[in-house]
């Protein structure tokens, strides 16, 4: 259910950077995200849809891009990327990570008509 206040404040981002461009319509919001982020695109495009009903973004695409999760391993002191199915050092196999990344969120850009 979060995504749908999450839905909200992206949309309100996407129009008020639309508007400064003079942008007739959205087509595209680009989000750029964490593996940890905790944002499910199929639901935010589907609260999307309802929210931005007689707006300019009336009709928008939502295009997600995840983001490596980066890590540094406090065994060999060396960082890397992994990915959730395997939560370990690739270079000693150590499990004692601090986390680097892996909740970013952001509207990354647009996709408009002007």
């Amino acid at each position: 259910m979060h995504e749908l206040a999450i839905t909200q404040s992206i949309l309100d981002i996407s129009l008020q950077a639309a508007q400064a461009q003079h942008a007739r319509r959205i087509r595209a919001i680009r989000l750029t995200l964490g593996p940890f982020s905790g944002v499910v695109p199929e639901c935010v495009q589907m609260y999307l849809d309802v929210l931005a009903k007689g707006t300019i973004a009336e009709g928008a695409k939502i295009e997600a891009r995840t983001l490596p999760l980066r890590v540094h391993c406090r065994a060999c002191g060396r960082d890397s990327e992994i990915d959730r199915r395997r939560i370990a050092c690739p270079f000693c196999g150590g499990v004692d990570l601090q986390r680097l990344s892996g909740r970013e969120f952001l509207v990354d850009s647009l996709e408009v008509d002007v």
